[in-house]
């Protein structure tokens, strides 16, 4: 008998697989970018009405809204945030609980 454990997670992995495929088309047409899973479906503890939280991170603030935009136009996500590289990095090491959070479970979509 399957666990209902054992159900959520293989659910989880067929939406992670998901985003992948539909991730790496897009990333490829931004050198050096990535794209990262944050929120209740990254953490495991998401649920039937869970949203998919992305961050498009790029060396450029442009080039990560760009990111950002086809994105939300290939229905990948429902809410992404874009940021810089540089601006990622401040806020990781800005001792924000929010941020700490994000970078503790972020899960990268790039296969």
């Amino acid at each position: 008998m399957t666990s209902l454990a054992a159900i959520r997670e293989r659910q989880r992995s067929i939406r992670l697989a998901h985003l992948r495929q539909g991730v790496a088309p897009l990333v490829g047409a931004f050198p050096e970018a990535k794209v990262l899973l944050f929120g209740s479906l990254a953490r495991g503890d998401w649920d039937g009405c869970s949203d998919v939280d992305l961050l498009a991170v790029a060396p450029s603030q442009e080039q990560a809204s760009e990111l950002a935009d086809a994105l939300l136009s290939a229905g990948l996500g429902d809410d992404v945030i874009a940021l810089s590289h540089s601006r990622w990095q401040q806020l990781l090491s800005g001792g924000d609980p929010y941020w700490a959070g994000i970078g503790r479970d972020a899960v990268p979509l790039e296969p």
